[in-house]
């Protein structure tokens, strides 16, 4: 038997030591060559440790959430006879603080959760929602907690009632048998819950929810370095946060036009037009396309419009990177956000596409709220956030028209950007996205 220290190698220039980010094996595992010991995080990029050798496993170093530097041991192996790949190394006495027992892995970077599923969806109580087919069922379905659940009520007859999920929902919070629920209509309404209330409240039984376990989380990995930079981009920049208007409406007619004849292209989300404009805007004000080196006091206008994307993940926020922007089309920068977007989430994102961005845009769709502040990220200057789209009543030419209206947050370094610049560049922007003809000419 040979004793084999696997030590972490140098896994990127200028990396000094890396996070524990999940452990897929423990003391006492026989592993086999090249198996997949541990991920390890560095700069939001995380890479796997494969063993080199086969044999079992004796010492891991360290938890979940440690650093661990480049040339430590990261495990201790004991192998059978002289491995070609081992190294023996005398028995020692020292006590290494490695670890002794399974560590829970924690999940690689998420994929794109899906919007809808096939599974039952949780409910109050630890009900769950049944598909039409599942009803009266005589097979029990699973659950993860919560008493058995009641059949949906029938009313006389056997028949089914009809009511729509929201409503069946709010019964089933309330403790109401719909069977019970008189109604004028073939189909109960939220009205009838209302008067079955209203005339039958004492007989109605709420059920409190039952209380949540407290939760002890270590921040480790991604969510970890989040934390870090968060902090010290507070601590750092001065931000000031500009909120404008934008009208989107002929600008999604135009979105809605070419997804129309779009053929093998992806389809064009607002995203790709929004970073067309921005490209045009900071050729126009290029003290926005800048990083700040303070410790040099140092600002670097770029040439070119490196354009980060903020992408959410299971773990957190990534944001990748595309390249050259301001020379791609709507339909190669739709392509690449798809692109860049799934090896986020899939955690297959390089350093390099995780890295080198000039300027930031953030975008939470349909949850983007009404106006948001967001942190710019050093060493950029500036980011901008997309809020949601809303239908706005907006007097035109003495009448009242329904038009598509978007607020966009700009956040900038105040160390380098003044105000004045700021609102300039909104407006420039603003003369691009209310005009989809100017924005995507030559």
């Amino acid at each position: 038997m040979a004793r084999y220290e696997f030590k972490l190698p140098d896994i990127g220039e200028g990396i000094a030591e890396a996070e524990i980010v999940a452990w897929h094996v423990k003391v006492g595992d026989e592993i086999g060559e090249d198996q997949q010991i541990a991920d390890l995080m560095t700069d939001k990029a995380t890479v796997e440790m494969e063993s080199p050798v086969a044999g079992k496993v004796l010492e891991l170093a360290g938890e979940v959430g440690d650093q661990v530097p480049i040339g430590s041991v990261l495990a201790v192996i004991e192998t059978e006879g002289a491995d070609r790949n081992a190294e023996p190394v005398a028995d020692s006495k020292d006590e290494r603080p490695l670890a002794d027992g399974a560590v829970e892995a924690t999940p690689k970077m998420a994929e794109e959760i899906p919007v809808a599923s096939s599974a039952p969806l949780p409910l109050a109580g630890g009900e769950e929602r049944r598909s039409r087919e599942a009803v009266g069922a005589s097979e029990p379905q699973s659950r993860t907690s919560g008493p058995p659940p009641r059949p949906l009520p029938q009313a006389g007859g056997g028949a089914h009632v009809l009511a729509s999920p929201a409503v069946r929902q709010r019964a089933r919070d309330l403790g109401i048998d719909l069977g019970q629920v008189k109604t004028a209509s073939d189909r109960i309404r939220h009205s009838d819950l209302d008067a079955y209330l209203l005339y039958n409240g004492g007989a109605v039984s709420t059920r409190p929810a039952a209380a949540r376990k407290d939760e002890a989380i270590k921040v480790v990995g991604l969510r970890r370095k989040i934390a870090e930079n968060m902090a010290e981009a507070n601590r750092r920049i001065q931000h000031f946060t500009l909120v404008e208007e934008f009208d989107v409406t002929a600008l999604e007619d135009a979105r809605a036009m070419m997804n129309n004849d779009r053929g093998s292209n992806p389809k064009l989300t607002l995203l790709p037009f929004l970073i067309t404009a921005l490209c045009r805007g900071l050729a126009e004000w290029p003290m926005l396309n800048a990083t700040f080196d303070d410790a040099a006091m140092v600002v670097t206008r770029h040439g070119s419009v490196q354009m980060g994307v903020a992408t959410q993940t299971q773990n957190g926020l990534m944001v990748a990177t595309i390249r050259d922007a301001q020379a791609r089309s709507v339909w190669e920068l739709a392509s690449e956000i798809v692109r860049l977007s799934d090896a986020a989430r899939s955690g297959k994102a390089s350093r390099e596409e995780l890295s080198g961005a000039t300027f930031t845009i953030s975008s939470l769709g349909p949850m983007g709220g009404i106006a948001s502040t967001p942190v710019v990220n050093p060493p950029q200057v500036a980011i901008v956030a997309v809020n949601k789209i809303e239908d706005k009543l907006v007097p035109s030419g003495g009448e009242i028209e329904v038009r598509k209206r978007m607020n966009l947050s700009l956040s900038c370094d105040h160390r380098v950007v003044d105000g004045w610049d700021a609102a300039s560049f909104m407006q420039t922007l603003k003369g691009f996205i209310e005009n989809p003809l100017r924005l995507l000419s030559a």
